[in-house]
């Protein structure tokens, strides 16, 4: 892993993160964002791996179903948020589109990615910060806005 400031304005601030051969995306991430404190973030990203996990979460049956990729894929594009548990502890929340050999393309809630050869990401700090706490409703852990439902 490196990164770099990208720029910072105030307290908020934007890095580049990239990832190398072999590192697991998810563990990697949340080291970075343990080591640079980092609490409250959106996130982008393009790349490559070798096998991947990728969930789906169907309302209906609450069930949560992970597809395991066992083959070289582009990461054409990942978006996500970082937020902190109300204990402190980062949180990703991170979709991926993948594309396949034959230009299919998979997508879903990313549960692991084993990156090769490389992984570009774009984090970007948020003025407030987020949490990201159990949803009654759901059963889920949702982001926690701090604004009222309109």
């Amino acid at each position: 892993m490196r990164y770099n400031v990208l720029e910072q304005i105030g307290t908020r601030r934007k890095f580049v993160l990239v990832l190398a051969a072999g590192e697991e995306a998810i563990t990697t991430i949340e080291k970075f964002c343990n080591e640079t404190n980092v609490k409250s973030a959106s996130l982008t990203g393009i790349g490559a791996f070798t096998s991947s996990s990728l969930g789906y979460f169907n309302p209906a049956t609450q069930e949560f179903v992970q597809n395991e990729i066992e083959e070289q894929t582009e990461v054409l594009s990942m978006i996500g948020s970082i937020a902190a548990n109300r204990e402190g502890a980062v949180k990703l929340h991170i979709h991926a589109v993948l594309g396949c050999r034959d230009a299919t393309t998979r997508g879903g809630h990313l549960v692991a990615g084993h990156v090769s050869p490389t992984m570009e990401l774009v984090i970007e700090e948020s003025e407030t910060h987020l949490i990201r706490d159990h949803d009654e409703g759901t059963g889920l852990i949702l982001l926690q806005p701090r604004s009222k439902t309109i």
